[in-house]
């Protein structure tokens, strides 16, 4: 028996691919070409097996393009700013980019000792300064364009660290690092607008529905929340206005048709009607510290609570009915959808009808022979004055004529996607490109200037912005008249970062750092064909890099309005039922892995234990079942013959083992063609290859095992490619991977043959047929009766065998 070394074969491939450059893409541009594209990691210090899972299905495409003889490009760097490196320094006294370049030089070593085929040309890491440089250029362009602009907005900041948190840095209302209680606090950041670009956004999206999964799609389209509706102004009865020095406020609504059923209005706790309430002392202490206590909740905690409010002691005027209806302040009214105000109309809306019933408000009923809340469109209109008696449509038609004819209100589209905010009191991240000049005002840095690069002599403490702590750092001068001035001291959201560095990878890297992007490789390599990553990415950073392709090609960088042809998501591995996780205590690491099995086993496994899309469960036996087959699989090549093409078979002469056996083997051809390039359900290519080895293994002709290998080490390369490519240089000298292209299925292995069956009556001998081996039960009974009819004459049949490929025997009565 030949042992299978892994130790051996894997180091020697990947020595061999390195010296010619297997993984590098070529300068022809006229090739057919594959851009092959897995999102890329976070330099935390090891692999995961997600990772693992996540490049095992993007090399094995890889490959197979290559194969095809396409120009394939398979980039790979890593997402390198981020908190998770300032959390790192604190807690190992350590500076965060020495420990991201050092984790950068190992997970770079694991990439390559599992056989990634990535280019190491165009490899990045985003906290390079050359990558800096052009992120920089492209906050100014947007800056001068208007797409990014200052407000000021409530964040999560802890008093104690003086520090704005991140989300998932809030821990049941505290702190994550010392504990205190976190705060709603209002703080000035730099957004950018991607509303402007929301229904280009949302409209694109139908131009990935056949190569985008359904799911992420409608995520996105959540996401985008776009709504149809009216804007109107409710006035303020005199005393409120004067109350709070404002005429009165609008409201967008999706139903503009119940405004009959208004009963009350209702305001997000930051609306500016309800700060000058606050401001001017109106509320009782109770109701004050009512709000404080809303204010200082994360949306999403106010989603998750029970309905709560103040009645803030104000009315508007009902703009058809003249009624006063109260004004009051909501925890389920969010101040970045409709502007944070809206008409209440507890008939028609479950919010407002729990609202109205737990603070004893009226209730409207404006629907005929309708159970209240009444959720549906469906509904005839009554107690609705001119309205009365028209449905949703006709109703909704005629309220938005006198809206307007009266000057009050007007249709609009709204959408529940909100601007992005990308400023973080962090050091390590992308510096936000901006100088506050006492003369100048806030202007952005000169292009030549760029990049504005971190200081290294920093103290990572925690507790603020180590920037504007640093003493020199943010001395700059005004790039506009040259005097001293202040630099901007936020740094940029790390997901801007990911934002477009699809686009970087497919400039040529010979043109780095002289621009951006190389305009014509970039035009000949995107958009990505295939992109790969975990469903958890479905919203924000698609989203994000969709908006980025968006602008980047309205500033001329770029030419597609998309930066994603096709998205495969993968499932999540588990183990003992849940994720992997340090937390959990059931992670795998793959180095062990690699070091007892070979990281042809580990890549095998990943992509036969479930189909990429479904969640893996983690089997330490399937593992080793996949290790037995590859073992398997390089024993047996000594059977085949040692040839340096396909060997040309005459398929009428073979006996029906050898017949089956090439059978499988071409049914496995099939599936690989349908697999690689439709469906990328690798486990069921696997199942079929080993299905074929099973029937190569019940003959004995070496020109069959020779040419079953030729294709099966073919169809295996891309997913475990060491163990291929060293059976296929042994066997074939590495001819069937260089030919794959040329394959073609030999329809003569799936040509019906015949077969010729006994026919027994009572067990006596009667007759002989012959049938197609397709032949279903039915069909051979039908000849077997035909042929034997003046036996069976009159005669009644009590039983019918079929002995399968030998006989029939029927059992007749009398």
């Amino acid at each position: 028996m030949r042992v299978y070394n892994a130790k051996i074969i894997e180091p020697k491939w990947q020595k061999i691919w390195s010296e010619n450059k297997y993984a590098e893409p070529k300068d022809d541009y006229t090739l057919p070409k594959k851009y092959i594209l897995s999102m890329f990691p976070y330099p935390s210090g090891r692999l995961h097996m997600g990772h693992v899972r996540n490049y095992s299905i993007g090399d094995a495409l890889s490959r197979f393009w290559r194969l095809k003889g396409y120009n394939v490009l398979q980039p790979i760097g890593f997402d390198s700013f981020g908190m998770p490196a300032e959390n790192a320094a604190i807690k190992h006294g350590t500076h965060p980019k020495k420990w991201t370049y050092e984790n950068i030089d190992y997970m770079s070593h694991e990439l390559e000792i599992l056989g990634f085929s990535f280019s190491k040309n165009r490899r990045l890491a985003t906290s390079d300064p050359l990558y800096t440089k052009w992120e920089q250029e492209f906050f100014i362009k947007m800056y001068e364009k208007g797409l990014v602009y200052q407000k000021s907005a409530v964040v999560n900041w802890c008093e104690h660290d003086q520090t704005v948190l991140a989300n998932e840095q809030v821990i049941e209302g505290k702190c994550w690092r010392c504990d205190h209680e976190v705060v709603q606090k209002e703080m000035p950041g730099y957004y950018l607008k991607i509303k402007d670009y929301a229904d280009e956004l949302l409209t694109c999206l139908d131009a990935l529905k056949e190569k985008w999964p359904n799911q992420v799609l409608t995520m996105q389209e959540n996401w985008i929340g776009k709504s149809y509706g009216a804007q109107l102004f409710f006035s303020f009865d005199e005393t409120s206005a004067a109350k709070t020095g404002l005429k009165g406020f609008n409201v967008f609504t999706t139903r503009p048709d119940t405004i009959f059923g208004a009963s009350f209005t209702a305001l997000a706790p930051e609306h500016e009607v309800v700060k000058a309430v606050m401001e001017a002392d109106l509320l009782l202490p109770e109701q004050k510290s009512m709000l404080e206590k809303i204010i200082n909740l994360s949306p999403r905690e106010r989603s998750q609570m029970d309905k709560e409010g103040v009645d803030l002691g104000l009315f508007v005027i009902h703009p058809f009915t003249g009624a006063k209806l109260p004004v009051w302040c909501a925890n389920f009214v969010l101040i970045e959808y409709g502007g944070g105000a809206i008409m209440s109309v507890p008939a028609g809306d479950e919010r407002d009808f729990d609202f109205a019933s737990k603070y004893n408000l009226p209730i409207l009923n404006i629907f005929k022979n309708c159970a209240i809340p009444h959720t549906e469109k469906n509904a005839i209109l009554e107690n609705s004055g001119f309205l009365d008696g028209l449905d949703y449509e006709a109703a909704t038609a005629k309220i938005l004529a006198e809206l307007e004819a009266k000057n009050i209100g007007k249709k609009v589209v709204q959408y529940k996607l909100r601007d992005w905010g990308i400023s973080r009191q962090r050091y390590w991240g992308a510096p936000v490109p901006m100088v506050r000049c006492p003369s100048c005002g806030l202007v952005p840095e000169a292009l030549e200037n760029l990049p504005v690069t971190l200081p290294d002599d920093v103290e990572i403490t925690g507790e603020g912005s180590p920037l504007a702590k640093h003493p020199t750092w943010k001395h700059c001068k005004c790039p506009k008249c040259g005097k001293d001035a202040l630099r901007e001291c936020d740094t940029m959201d790390t997901f801007v970062d990911s934002s477009w560095y699809f686009a970087r990878f497919a400039s040529d890297e010979k043109t780095w750092p002289g621009t951006a992007f190389d305009k014509k490789s970039v035009d000949y390599w995107m958009s990505v064909d295939h992109y790969i990553g975990g469903i958890e990415h479905a919203i924000l950073h698609l989203l994000y890099a969709r908006f980025f392709q968006k602008v980047l090609r309205d500033l001329g960088y770029l030419r597609d309005s998309e930066p994603f042809s096709h998205l495969l998501t993968q499932g999540m591995v588990t183990k003992d039922g849940a994720k992997m996780s340090k937390s959990k205590g059931n992670t795998v690491d793959p180095d062990d892995i690699i070091e007892k099995y070979g990281a042809d086993t580990a890549r095998l496994f990943i992509l036969f234990a479930a189909p990429p899309a479904k969640e893996l469960e983690w089997n330490d036996s399937a593992v080793d079942g996949a290790y037995k087959f590859i073992s398997r699989l390089y024993d047996r090549a000594s059977k085949a013959k040692k040839c340096g093409a396909i060997p040309a078979l005459n398929h009428a002469s073979l006996n029906e083992a050898e017949k089956y056996a090439r059978l499988k083997v071409y049914e496995a051809m099939k599936k690989g063609s349908e697999v690689y390039e439709n469906s990328f359900a690798f486990n069921t290519l696997i199942a079929a290859c080993m299905e074929a080895c099973n029937a190569l293994n019940a003959q004995e002709n070496a020109e069959i095992w020779a040419e079953g290998y030729y294709i099966i080490l073919a169809l295996l390369e891309p997913i475990i490619p060491h163990v291929c490519a060293e059976l296929s240089a042994e066997l074939f000298g590495g001819a069937n991977l260089r030919d794959f292209a040329k394959l073609e299925v030999k329809n003569e292995v799936f040509v019906s043959e015949t077969l010729n069956l006994a026919v027994t009556i009572n067990g006596k001998r009667r007759a002989e047929i012959s049938v197609s081996v397709d032949a279903s039960d039915g069909d051979i009974l039908s000849t077997a009766k035909t042929e034997c009819a003046k036996w069976l004459e009159g005669k009644e049949i009590i039983k019918e065998i079929i002995v399968p490929k030998k006989l029939v025997n029927i059992v007749i009565k009398g």
